[in-house]
């Protein structure tokens, strides 16, 4: 019974500490977004995968546009957006118990060190006119060894990211 409540507790506790996706955004609130109708998207900072660079531009893209934005050339664009992006590995300790519980009455711990591949990106969108910040979204999440996942993951974070996009434009 105990070593059953020992796995139980270790799962429990291992998915509250693994990483969920992220998302974050930030805009200066007193700019006035209204002014800006088109967009052009560019990668800033590569992650070295040209495939989900690619992938993470067409995400940004379909979220402005269905906003009502319209794609230009970046010498003509009202706002430029530039996408960041980086990963990282991080370790991750397991540990069960089995028999007497955590430490006390003979029982046994055994721990595990995994490493996990974290994506992060940053999405900053510019005003062309005056080359000021006006816009930036930040997601982060745990990466997947299977690149169908990941896409999703680029799509999920990036409509939390735009949901409310542009600022100001719901009702509180």
């Amino acid at each position: 019974m105990t070593l059953r409540l020992g796995i139980f507790l270790s799962v429990v506790l291992a998915a509250v500490l693994l990483p969920a996706q992220q998302v974050q955004t930030d805009y200066d609130h007193s700019f006035n977004f209204s002014q800006l109708k088109t967009f052009a998207v560019k990668v800033g900072t590569s992650w070295g995968n040209p495939l989900t660079e690619q992938r993470a531009k067409d995400a940004v893209t379909q979220q402005l546009t269905a906003k009502g934005w319209t794609v230009a050339d970046e010498s003509t664009a009202d706002a430029i957006v530039v996408i960041h992006g980086a990963t990282k590995s991080e370790k991750s300790l397991d540990t069960f118990y089995s028999g007497g519980g955590w430490g006390w009455g003979g029982g046994m711990a055994s721990t595990s060190v995994n490493t996990v591949h974290v994506g992060s990106s940053v999405v900053d969108i510019f005003d062309a006119k005056t080359k000021k910040l006006v816009f930036r979204g930040t997601a982060q999440d745990e990466l997947s060894d299977k690149p169908e996942k990941n896409e999703k993951k680029i799509e999920k974070a990036t409509e939390k990211m735009f949901k409310d996009f542009p600022p100001g434009s719901k009702s509180k």
